[in-house]
Formats: structure tokens, C-alpha cells, sequence
């Protein structure tokens, strides 16, 4: 049987592709009710993100600007949804 790597989705956007980092490894979650993403404060999860950025940054990215990203979409979300407040 042929194995194959599971892709990820095309990503139009570097933020989009931090996004996506940051939800595979469980380091934020969207609101259930309102959509809003949420930081976990998972520290392990937030590590294993960075991680994922520096190993797989995409096409034509350095992997200091994938962390980075990562690191800025981090600092940019709450772990609250403003709407359920």
C-alpha cells in the first residue's frame, strides 16, 4: 500500500499559514458560538508551533520570518472571545 504525507491546505496569506500552524498544534481554538480564534496559553503547544514554523516555513519564506509570523498572530489574539464576554 502507498503511504503518502498528508499536504496541508494552499494558504493565500503568510498570517493565514500562522493561523493554520497555530490550530495544528493546539495553540489556539476558535470561540464555538462567535468564530473569534483564542489563544490555549499552552506553552507546550505554542513551542510545537514555533517549531513546526521553523521545520516547514512556506515556499520562499525564511523560517525566521515563519516564526515571526507565528509569533506576531500569537501576540495578536486574546485568550477571550470579546463577543461572550
Amino acid at each position: 500500500m502507498l503511504m503518502t504525507k498528508e499536504r496541508r491546505p494552499a494558504i493565500r496569506t503568510l498570517r493565514g499559514w500562522a493561523i493554520s500552524v497555530l490550530q495544528e498544534a493546539g495553540a489556539i481554538h476558535e470561540c464555538e458560538e462567535h468564530g473569534w480564534v483564542q489563544d490555549r496559553a499552552d506553552p507546550h503547544a505554542r513551542e510545537s508551533a514555533l517549531d513546526l514554523a521553523r521545520r516547514d516555513p512556506p515556499t520562499g519564506i525564511s523560517p525566521e520570518a515563519a516564526v515571526a509570523e507565528v509569533r506576531g498572530v500569537l501576540d495578536s489574539i486574546g485568550d477571550t472571545c470579546p463577543e461572550c464576554a
